[in-house]
């Protein structure tokens, strides 16, 4: 079974990525995204190195036997078959610089074989080391794979209407090798009105994941039972309390939508929202007392206070997690300056579905020029607006 095959039936169960993004993990986690060409790049230059030394030092001085660190080198980035295939060019090299240093003579015929030898066995414990740390990095892909379906599960990503809700969201994990960490996020519209949650959980892993499960079911049962917002908060501390490690905390914004012309925000220690007008102006709602994270309400005293943002049918409420406000600059390492940015990318994006899918898609693409292409960690980007039928309804209200 050739190590393609055998890395597609490691991942049968990961179906909540995408085949491509599974094969992307595989390749990356293994350096095989890369061309032949680079990935050979550095045997085939310790063989011009090895080479131009020994004909360069003349005659008198046989240095082919450096040619052995070739199978070393090429094991590290090459494919099994290709790595013979490399090291047979060095083989080559090996026998014509012997023969170019005449060492190939019957009395020196000792010196030729010795370098064959080690040469050949070296090539050959290469090739095992290669096929063993490709067996290991098709084992870690697999493993990573899984892990991101199985969070990737756990968000449920809603639809672009949720109530009077419309909804556009980009969700991104890390390209780090933790490959998944704890951002979450859910929309579900209830009797007590349309509820936002969104966080970040401390940390990276299976252990985030666990933690942000715990987070999301509270959230998901709480949010229809409770009529105030700060109950529904109340009902996930007491879950991350009961089921969390201690110190492990996560910050969190609730945002309920149930009158029209307004919205409720609730902080825990999360990165503000933003509200956009029209016109691009842009609002950051700071919470004059915002709470402790999510896992920490024991060491605060009192309750959160509730904040009421007068929200128009023509403004959009932007949400992201730090990933997306502490991405750094490719080359000053400056934080990305979202509330700078985001007027001119989101003003007047609340006229439809499609304009706001187009300006998550907008304020994603600035993030990634920002960054030069790479997150440094998960990122979580959410617009929302007001659908039509609110709009319409706010209009006669008024």
């Amino acid at each position: 079974m050739s190590w393609n095959s055998r890395s597609r039936s490691a991942l049968p169960r990961a179906g909540g990525v995408p085949p491509a993004r599974r094969r992307s993990a595989l390749l990356a986690a293994d350096l095989q995204d890369l061309s032949f060409r680079r990935r050979a790049a550095p045997a085939l230059l310790a063989i011009l190195v090895v080479s131009l030394a020994d004909y360069l030092s003349g005659k008198d001085r046989y240095l082919a036997p450096l040619m052995v660190v070739v199978p070393s080198i090429a094991c590290l980035t090459l494919r099994p078959l290709e790595l013979l295939l490399v090291c047979a060019l060095g083989l080559v090299s090996l026998v014509w610089l012997s023969y170019y240093d005449q060492v190939a003579d019957l009395s020196d015929g000792r010196f030729l074989l010795g370098a064959m030898v080690s040469y050949v066995a070296m090539t050959a414990i290469s090739a095992w080391i290669a096929r063993l740390r490709m067996r290991r990095a098709a084992a870690f892909a697999a493993v990573s794979s899984v892990a991101e379906a199985a969070q990737r599960a756990l968000l449920r990503q809603p639809g672009p209407s949720v109530g009077p809700l419309q909804l556009a969201v980009r969700y991104v994990s890390a390209a780090d090798a933790a490959r998944i960490g704890g951002d979450l996020y859910s929309v579900l519209d209830t009797p007590n009105g349309t509820r936002v949650l969104v966080g970040d959980v401390r940390g990276k892993g299976l252990g985030a994941v666990q933690t942000a499960a715990v987070v999301l079911g509270a959230f998901r049962e709480a949010a229809y039972d409770e009529r105030e917002l700060r109950k529904v908060a109340a009902r996930i501390e007491a879950s991350v309390e009961r089921h969390v490690p201690d110190g492990e905390f996560t910050t969190a914004l609730f945002a309920e939508f149930a009158d029209p012309g307004r919205v409720e925000l609730l902080h825990f220690g999360h990165v503000p929202p933003i509200q956009v007008s029209r016109e691009g102006r842009v609002t950051v709602l700071e919470a004059a007392d915002p709470w402790v994270p999510l896992g920490l309400g024991s060491l605060a005293v009192g309750e959160p206070a509730v904040m009421r943002v007068p929200f128009g049918a023509d403004d959009v409420l932007v949400l992201c997690t730090d990933g997306v406000v502490e991405a750094r600059h490719r080359r000053t390492g400056e934080f990305y300056p979202l509330a700078d940015r985001v007027g001119a990318l989101v003003g007047g994006a609340a006229r439809s579905p499609a304009e706001l899918e187009s300006a998550v898609g907008r304020v994603y693409a600035d993030l990634l020029v920002h960054t030069g292409g790479e997150l440094g960690d998960d990122a979580l980007l959410m617009l929302i607006s007001r659908s039509d039928q609110d709009r319409s309804s706010a209009g006669r209200g008024g």
